[in-house]
């Protein structure tokens, strides 16, 4: 082999070693760390997250592959949201999803885990995770992969296939609140205005008196009866 394709080798093999360094799941870089960043999911355990008003996970939210997997083969008793322990208020939040065929799944911010409320939705809002051309609720506007559910159309849908990961990012800090995907900002809001007030009067939340009122509370991963996988799931308080 002559010296300078050697030498290409090296050079391609060193950046195709980077890039795969830079983008291992449910790791932080030492950058990430020293700015704030910490992981709310090991990519081995449940640990940090419970299922909705249950002390434990149930069965159908398990770890595969490095992710965690809503696995609808469990059947529905172990069925239910998945809930972070802690709640959390000023943040910026970073998750990396994939849905299967057909499938639909969303992300609640700000959820209160009390007896009066039946599920994470009657409180948080909802970043939307779908298959946006195989389920049904793709073909509603608002209802759509990005959207801010049934409240704010995205900006543009810069969502990938069916079965590839996406990287959802939500920066929610003293009742602002954005939404970018896959490094598209798809979604901007204040949260605490007449403005937020409206949008709710106008939704399916309307006759839900307490929604959307907190600016503090628990991570949901919806439990939507579909195959759905999360990982490098971080976050930074701002």
């Amino acid at each position: 082999m002559k010296k300078t394709s050697l030498i290409t080798c090296l050079m391609l093999s060193a950046s195709v070693f980077s890039l795969q360094a830079k983008e291992t799941p449910n790791t932080l870089s030492k950058k990430e760390i020293k700015s704030g960043w910490r992981l709310l999911f090991d990519g081995k355990s449940t640990t940090g997250w419970h299922t909705w008003k249950s002390k434990e996970v149930k069965a159908n939210w398990i770890v595969s592959d490095g992710a965690l997997k809503y696995d609808t083969s469990k059947g529905k008793e172990g069925s239910g949201d998945l809930v972070s322990n802690e709640e959390f208020e000023n943040f910026e939040l970073s998750v990396e999803w994939k849905i299967s065929p057909n499938g639909n799944s969303g992300i609640y911010i700000n959820s209160q885990e009390d007896a009066k409320y039946a599920y994470g939705w009657f409180t948080g809002p909802e970043i939307q995770v779908i298959d946006n051309d195989g389920h049904p609720d793709g073909k509603i506007k608002k209802h759509r992969a990005s959207d801010l559910y049934d409240l704010i159309q995205s900006s543009s849908e810069p969502v990938k296939a069916v079965g590839e990961w996406n990287t959802v990012k939500i920066i929610s800090n003293k009742g602002s609140l954005q939404v970018f995907m896959n490094g598209v900002k798809v979604v901007e809001t204040r949260m605490d205005d007449q403005n937020w007030k409206d949008l709710i009067a106008n939704s399916k939340f309307k006759n839900m008196p307490d929604f959307g009122k907190f600016l503090k509370g628990h991570i949901v991963l919806q439990d939507h009866g579909n195959d759905v996988w999360y990982r490098s799931i971080k976050i930074k308080s701002l």
